[in-house]
């Protein structure tokens, strides 16, 4: 390995693990900020929310725009973001003030997201790519790994807003290797113009579409939701017309590799993502542990994601991705069918089996998954690709957070979480694990139809 290729590696892990450990370490303060600021379930669940329609909004624009003024560039630019935006989430004075540096936090995700895999794709050679993209995935698992534990231990001591100002020297780090240690620029697609009115189409489209999800049970909310669709559809007619789209529509129409890859990615997090989000409710509200413990018994999932990930992403580098990853969300489906029957006498060792499993499921699915999508495109397109597999992931989570709060907002209503509605609170987790294993297994079908894949 080049010195070039380990200072690309090493800075893009970094990255991989500051962005999950916050968006992990979050899940565990949520009973705390909801405490401060005393603020009712469905708002609550806007603090995860915000961070990931943000993300999901910019992740396709920014990949275009990397391919466009520089991968590095963008990265860095982003990593800034993220930093700054993270020490004020930390000191904000108001739930209104917080999930606005929340959305900003989003931005510099997408920043990054969509470069640091890009850059990888760039620096290293196509043998290399699932051992590296395996390498990156660990990292971004250890930091979903390590946000619970370390989380709860500074809530417990020192407070919630702790978690963001100890993420802060981190992102101070990754600056400072971008700009004075990693060495070239990518920009594949320079001197092609970058489609603004596209992307703020796009944004309106997933904004209409998610509020007016979460809002299904008051009148407003389906036409606001259907509107988000129609301007979706815009978008995409837009984006097949132009010269210079935002999104290359056409690695969707042509790539069946691509396409079903994707829609695979999609489904797994749509069905996956809210699990952390109810588990540490759950862990807390009903089962009355403190932050550092529940943080431990989150902990399992993605121990096991972080040792298996290199290896999945190796294996996949010999044998077709595609199969690997589709055996990953097969046994997502069982985890989820397992935990369907959660209720308030479960033993923490009956939920760390089901957490376990479903590490050890997405540790299968994800670099392969990645792998198979970045093979299947040229060099000119991995921004865009590395943009879509972001945009795919934070699609999902964003999906299955307005499933919880969609479920919230009929069940729970306006209330805070406490012993008055811990009944409606365990019947929303059965119904959002029902709904979500049934995903799975839909996804298993879209991963199986992608067809061969060479990694």
């Amino acid at each position: 390995m080049t010195r070039s290729e380990k200072t690309a590696l090493f800075t893009a892990t970094i990255n991989a693990f500051m962005v999950p450990f916050m968006m992990s370490g979050i899940n565990i303060a949520l009973p705390s900020i909801e405490k401060e600021f005393m603020i009712d379930a469905v708002i609550l669940s806007w603090v995860a929310t915000s961070y990931i329609l943000s993300t999901a909004i910019f992740f396709i624009p920014a990949g275009r725009a990397a391919d466009i003024l520089g991968r590095k560039k963008l990265f860095t630019a982003g990593t800034a973001l993220f930093t700054i935006a993270t020490l004020l989430c930390g000191i904000s004075p108001s739930i209104t003030l917080f999930i606005l540096f929340r959305i900003f936090q989003g931005f510099g995700a997408a920043l990054i997201g969509t470069t640091s895999i890009a850059i990888l794709t760039s620096v290293f050679p196509a043998e290399q790519r699932g051992r590296v993209l395996g390498i990156n995935v660990a990292a971004t698992y250890i930091g979903l790994s390590l946000g619970p534990f370390i989380s709860g231990m500074l809530i417990e001591y020192l407070g919630w807003r702790s978690i963001f100002i100890a993420s802060v020297p981190l992102g101070l780090l990754s600056i400072y290797m971008s700009l004075f240690r990693l060495e070239g620029e990518w920009a594949d697609a320079r001197g092609e113009k970058f489609d603004f009115t596209g992307s703020l189409i796009y944004g309106a489209g997933l904004v209409s579409v998610m509020y007016g999800v979460t809002n299904l049970v008051k009148p407003w909310g389906p036409v606001l939701f259907l509107s988000g669709i129609a301007i979706l559809f815009v978008f995409i007619s837009r984006e097949r017309r132009i010269t210079y789209p935002v999104f290359e529509m056409s690695l969707f129409m042509n790539n069946r590799t691509f396409t079903f890859s994707n829609l695979a990615a999609l489904i797994n997090y749509s069905a996956t993502f809210a699990i952390t989000f109810f588990m540490s409710l759950y862990l807390q509200h009903i089962k009355g542990l403190a932050p550092s413990s529940a943080g431990l018994v989150l902990l399992a999932q993605p121990v096991v994601q972080a040792v298996f990930s290199p290896l999945a992403g190796r294996l996949s580098d010999r044998i077709d991705p595609g199969r690997i990853a589709s055996a990953g969300m097969g046994i997502n489906a069982v985890g989820l069918f397992l935990l369907i029957n959660i209720n308030n006498s479960s033993s923490i060792l009956f939920i760390t089996v089901c957490l376990v499993i479903m590490g050890f499921g997405f540790a299968l699915f994800s670099s392969p998954n990645t792998n198979a999508i970045m093979s299947s495109v040229e060099k000119k397109h991995y921004g865009i690709a590395s943009g879509s597999v972001g945009t795919m992931r934070m699609l999902g989570m964003m999906c299955s957070m307005a499933i919880a709060t969609l479920i919230f907002s009929v069940l729970i209503g306006r209330n805070q979480i406490s012993t008055e509605v811990f009944p409606e609170f365990l019947r929303s987790m059965r119904i959002a694990f029902s709904i979500s294993a049934l995903l799975c297994l839909t996804g298993v079908f879209f991963s199986l139809s992608r067809g061969r894949v060479r990694g």
